[in-house]
Formats: C-alpha cells, sequence, structure tokens
C-alpha cells in the first residue's frame, strides 16, 4: 500500500513531505485532500505532474560523468547497470520506463552513467572497476547521499561487490541481479565462457553490430519495439571501439576473492534460465557472502526490463527493511614503504592522491582504496626516490579510523622488507583484483622462512 500510495503522489506531482494532495492520517489510512471539479476543466492550481528530472554532471579523476535522481523517500538507492546505459535514452523503451519509475517510488534513484559510455566523458580507453567505483562515489557526494542500497545488475553487479567491500560505511545494502563473480572459466567456475568462446562472441558483437539479435539474447520476451529501442540505446551509448576494449576488460575481472569478506545485507537475484549467467554463478555468489540470500525466479530475461514487475517484487522488501549499521571492517590496500627514503616516499604517496588513511605509529603504512590506485601511485614514487620500495597487500581494517593492524598488513610490511630499490611487490590477493588494469605484473615470490614461501608479484 505504502508503494502505490507513493506511486499516486508522484504521478499527481506531490511527496510524502508536502502531502498536498494525499494526506496520511496516522493509525487510520490515507486521505485525497484536493479540491475536486466535476468537469474536464483542470482545477485550479492543481499541479502539473513533475518533469523528469534534468541530466547532470559531476567530475571525477577530471572527467565529466553524467547522472540522474528520480523518485524520492528517505533512502537512497544506486543502481550500477551492465555494460552501457545512456541516461536519456533509457526511458524511451515503456517496459524500461515503468521499472526505473517503479525503482523509483522505493526511494531516492541516483544513476549514472559509467565513463566511456552514455553521456559522461569518454577517454581513451576503458578503465578498470577500481577506477570505475569512484565515479560512483562522485556520483553520490554530488547527489548528497551519504549511505545507499546499491543495485548493480550483469556487468554492474562486480562493480557494486567492490564498492560494497572497499566502502561498505556507504552502503546499507546490496542487491544484485544477473550477474557474476568471474567472467571466464576456471577450475572452480566452470560455468563461464572459455577464453575462446569469449573472444568469438566479443568478436561477434563487434564486427556484427547487430544489436536487434543481441536484444533477444539479453531479454528474450523483448518485441520488435524493445530491439529498435536496444538498437538506438546502445549506438548512443559507445561505439565498436568501446564495445570492444569494455568487453576486454570485463573478460579480466575476478572478484571471488571479495565475496567471503563482504559485510553489508546482500540479496542475490537471478532467473533460472538466464541466457548469459548461469543460476550457479548466483548460487556461488550467495553462498560466500556472508548472510547473502538467494532468489531465483522462473524466466529467461537477463535484462531488468524483461519481467521488471517480477524483478521488483523480488527487491523491494529488501530496499524496504531498515538499513543495518555500517560495518566495523572494510577492505582497502595496505601499502608500507621500505628504504633510507621511506618518510619521503610516504609524502610523496599523500601527495600523489587516492590515499584513505595514513599510519605512522609502529610501523608506516598508507591505505587506498584499491590497488590500481596505489600501484599507479607507488610505481611513480619508488622510481623518484632512489633506494626506496614498496610492499601492497589487501587487508580488512577497521572502518571507524582505529588502528591498521593485523596478518595482511604484517603482509604488506614483509614484502616491503623484500623489494629491492626501485621495487614495488604486491600480494596475490591484490594481483587478482589488478586484472584488466592494464598494471603487468611478473610472479617474485619470497622466502619468509627456510623452504616457506610466499605467493608475490613484481609490478614491472
Amino acid at each position: 500500500m505504502a508503494s502505490r500510495i507513493k506511486q499516486v503522489r508522484r504521478a499527481l506531482g506531490d511527496d510524502g513531505h508536502s502531502q498536498r494532495l494525499v494526506r496520511t492520517l496516522h493509525g487510520r489510512g490515507y486521505r485525497f485532500v484536493a479540491g475536486v471539479l466535476d468537469g474536464t476543466a483542470p482545477a485550479p492550481g492543481l499541479p502539473a505532474p513533475t518533469a523528469r528530472p534534468p541530466v547532470r554532471y559531476t567530475m571525477s579523476d577530471g572527467l565529466h560523468i553524467a547522472h540522474q535522481v528520480t523518485g524520492g523517500g528517505d533512502t537512497d538507492i544506486v543502481l550500477i547497470p551492465g555494460f552501457v546505459s545512456h541516461l536519456d535514452i533509457d526511458w524511451e523503451d515503456e517496459r524500461h520506463a515503468h521499472f526505473l519509475d517503479r525503482l523509483g517510488t522505493l526511494g531516492r534513484l541516483i544513476r549514472f552513467d559509467k565513463r566511456g559510455t552514455g553521456m559522461s566523458d569518454r577517454p581513451p580507453g576503458v578503465p578498470d572497476l577500481e577506477t570505475r567505483m569512484h565515479d560512483v562515489l562522485a556520483v553520490m557526494d554530488a547527489a548528497g547521499s551519504e549511505r545507499a542500497v546499491i543495485c548493480g545488475y550483469s556487468e554492474g553487479g562486480p562493480m557494486a561487490m567492490l564498492l560494497a567491500a572497499t566502502h561498505p560505511e556507504r552502503v546499507s545494502g546490496l542487491s544484485l541481479f544477473g550477474t557474476y563473480a568471474r567472467r571466464t572459466w576456471a577450475a572452480d567456475y566452470p560455468w563461464a565462457q572459455t577464453v575462446e568462446e569469449r573472444a568469438a562472441y566479443t568478436a561477434h558483437m563487434v564486427n556484427g553490430w547487430d544489436w536487434e539479435e543481441d536484444l533477444l539474447q539479453r531479454c528474450p520476451s523483448g518485441d520488435a519495439a524493445m530491439q529498435a529501442w536496444w538498437s538506438r540505446r546502445i549506438r548512443a551509448a559507445a561505439t565498436p571501439g568501446t564495445i570492444q576494449a569494455l568487453m576486454d576488460m570485463n573478460s579480466l575481472v575476478d572478484v571471488r576473492e571479495l565475496l567471503p569478506r563482504l559485510r553489508v545485507p546482500t540479496q542475490v537475484v537471478h532467473r533460472r534460465d538466464d541466457r548469459l549467467f548461469r543460476p550457479e554463478e548466483a548460487a556461488f555468489i550467495a553462498e560466500r557472502i556472508p548472510g547473502a540470500r538467494l532468489v531465483l525466479l522462473d524466466g529467461t530475461d537477463h535484462l531488468p526490463c524483461g519481467q521488471p514487475d517480477q524483478l521488483l517484487d523480488a527487491i523491494e522488501p529488501f530496499i524496504a527493511a531498515r538499513p543495518s549499521p555500517a560495518p566495523h571492517l572494510a577492505l582497502a590496500a595496505v601499502a608500507a614503504p621500505h628504504g633510507d627514503g621511506a618518510a619521503d616516499l610516504m609524502e610523496r604517496l599523500v601527495t600523489a592522491g587516492g590515499t584513505r588513511r595514513v599510519a605512522v605509529t609502529g610501523a608506516p603504512v598508507i591505505t587506498f582504496d584499491g590497488p590500481a590506485t596505489a600501484v599507479r601511485a607507488g610505481t611513480a614514487s619508488v622510481h623518484a626516490i632512489a633506494g626506496t620500495g614498496l610492499g601492497l597487500a589487501i587487508a580488512e581494517i577497521r572502518a571507524d579510523g582505529g588502528p591498521i593492524t593485523g596478518g595482511r598488513v604484517e603482509r604488506a610490511i614483509l614484502l616491503a622488507a623484500h623489494a629491492d630499490g626501485g621495487e614495488l611487490l604486491v600480494d596475490q590477493m591484490a594481483s587478482l583484483l589488478l586484472a584488466g588494469s592494464g598494471i603487468d605484473l611478473a610472479s617474485h615470490d619470497v622466502e619468509t622462512a627456510p623452504g616457506v614461501r610466499l605467493p608475490a608479484f613484481s609490478v614491472s
């Protein structure tokens, strides 16, 4: 009932705060309080339905990121789309517009076009997940959102998981739909395409450029009108070169190591006969995220605009639940300097930007959102300050500003002690999260005791 009343108010240009037309009578229900005239003439002073808000821009790494806020309410919802989107054209299909409108009745809906696609700036190449995650934070800041339910579908799922792992204080809940943890086949992830199958699939998309056919793969229930909309949306949102780069980057995505370290309430929704990703992939994710709930729906549609009400009926109770307290732990890339110029190296890293916290008590360490940011800042810094090296490990640290300690922090310090001048060593988990970043690694295991070796990698 509350959801439907929100829809009525929005259709009339009203909201739950002003209650000019539909008023809440606590303990009794709702009352329509606007004046009523008999006839076809509009009532004097009756507001027209609210026009869709304009697309706005915010800066992230010197780029303009397009975003739009619709709906309303006390809950913020951030939607991370699949591999492309277009904030304007997204509204031109009736079923997709219904999906967005109804999602906007559940809270204040914040959407954006990822850098390189849609209405956002298009720099050369396609950045990695970590870099694009910073765009989400920039958009949330621009919209005045301190904490939100993050909804990620398809290729947006891994980015949503990375955000929840590294910034749980900004995430009140994580809702995933039709997504995956790894994009290509592995022995313990056998449902994904092999590298060869993925390459053939990418070549077909880029060279065929047949998006009408592609829509029926992603949304078999789609009709001719939806096919035409999907084709128009893709062609406006990206070029063949962008699609190639996106597919290549996504082929390297692997967030399996993040799953056990997610500390926010999580729901994983998947259709049993999704043609792009198997339901076993959803089960894999849900089984490894502590406390996650798996919801399997009937149907073949991968896109949320296929049977949108079925999907939203599953998502709505999750979003409506009371937000949980912010978790105490968050993932971070912990960098430890080593060498005679370690103090100067720390200062240079801070100046380079992208740092989250600095700890100087005990062994000095500095934290970043993720390994790509840390490696890019660290590589330039160790080359600039002679005789210094850097160790980097992914660790869970206290999100409340407490001491930066723990076994994985000690691992970063240990790697730093084994780094030669001008060298940067990263641990195995960091190497997995660097996939798709364009950063080249070489195996460089470290002997921590006679006969005991710690897997590590040297940044080329």
